[in-house]
């Protein structure tokens, strides 16, 4: 960590100052392009930013919550809140009727941790400390909790794709999986929350206790919470206009852009620790994020899309989605269950992740 720089150093570091004053900034010049002549680019550029650097302060302030929840609640508060803006974005874009971008989001969102992120993780930390250790058992029960998940997703668009009896109950069906994996998710949470005890969270490996006060920890956490809400609003507005201007399709724009912007907070810690050579904390924050876009985002956006009345969100995706994310999680459940990573397994899930990503450009 940088060295402090004044006296207020004692709460807020060097890297805390650029990232609060710079999503500030960010925000105050996403709210001015919308109202002055800027262009399609402008706006989509400096909103995008400013989700992910918010969700950088969301990830800093629960990290700064420490231990005073348990550790076990405060790791799975910290994957939970990493993917708010995430949460924010889809149902802006569901309201916009913009139901392609969603589905190619939430599945590129479990493409971008999986690949991109794990595999960045893996490169960077094989290449500076050689093989890498993971928890082999943590490795095994997250790579069927993620199989199962996925596959619960993906049931109804193979249901679809076969032309079964259910094809014309599709919503109906998707609300049903959808309870189902809730479900799912609330019978594995007491032993995320066990395994927490004995786990430390991200805040705890860097060995430095909290810095900032309950209040301010609290205080940044709701505003930067609900600045993230106005500024995902904004982000899905200037949306629609820079595909247009740059020639990007829905699904590049939701598969990539939109899923890199709204998991900043795994990008960034997950490599962090591999560089550390805190793999086994690595493969932890970045295979939780995956998980719970699975068994809570997923399920939560198609039940809310048909209560708040917004454009309806099934789990029927269209089959290059359901290939694509297929063949990640294979490949990374294939990679992670003997417990050990190294920097070819990196570039390999690097590579992957460049070719699905560019075969969405076109559309």
């Amino acid at each position: 960590m940088m060295p402090p720089m004044t006296t207020s150093s004692a709460t807020f570091t060097r890297s805390d100052l650029v990232v609060l004053l710079g999503s500030l900034a960010a925000a105050i010049a996403a709210g001015i392009t919308r109202y002055v002549p800027s262009g399609n680019i402008l706006p989509f550029v400096f909103s995008a930013l400013a989700v992910a650097l918010l969700a950088s302060v969301v990830g800093r302030s629960v990290e700064q919550l420490g231990d005073r929840f348990g550790p076990g609640a405060t790791g799975v508060l910290q994957s939970a809140l990493g993917n708010l803006p995430e949460l924010f974005i889809a149902l802006f874009a569901l309201q916009a009727g913009l139901v392609g971008v969603v589905q190619a989001a939430l599945i590129g969102s479990i493409l971008a941790n999986l690949l991109l992120v794990m595999g960045l993780s893996f490169l960077v930390g094989g290449l500076k400390h050689g093989t890498q250790k993971l928890d082999s058992q943590r490795a095994k029960e997250s790579s069927i909790l993620m199989l199962l998940s996925v596959a619960a997703m993906l049931v109804p668009s193979l249901a679809a794709l076969l032309h079964t009896p259910v094809e014309p109950h599709e919503q109906t069906f998707s609300v049903i999986v959808s309870v189902v994996l809730l479900l799912l998710f609330a019978v594995t949470l007491p032993a995320s929350l066990k395994r927490g005890a004995t786990t430390p969270t991200p805040a705890a490996i860097e060995a430095e206790p909290p810095r900032w006060p309950l209040w301010l920890a609290i205080g940044l956490l709701v505003a930067s919470a609900a600045a993230a809400a106005f500024v995902s609003d904004w982000f899905v507005t200037a949306l629609e206009p820079a595909m247009k201007t740059m020639n990007i399709s829905e699904a590049f724009a939701g598969l990539v852009i939109v899923a890199i912007a709204g998991n900043a907070v795994e990008n960034v810690v997950g490599i962090q620790l591999a560089a550390a050579n805190r793999a086994e904390y690595a493969f932890s924050v970045i295979i939780n994020s995956p998980l719970q876009i699975a068994l809570v985002l997923a399920p939560l956006l198609v039940i809310l899309s048909s209560t708040l009345g917004l454009a309806p969100l099934t789990l029927v995706f269209p089959p290059m989605l359901v290939a694509s994310v297929a063949i990640a999680v294979l490949l990374a459940t294939f990679i992670t269950f003997d417990g050990e990573s190294n920097w070819m397994e990196g570039a390999t899930l690097i590579g992957l992740y460049g070719v699905i990503a560019t075969s969405f450009w076109w559309g």
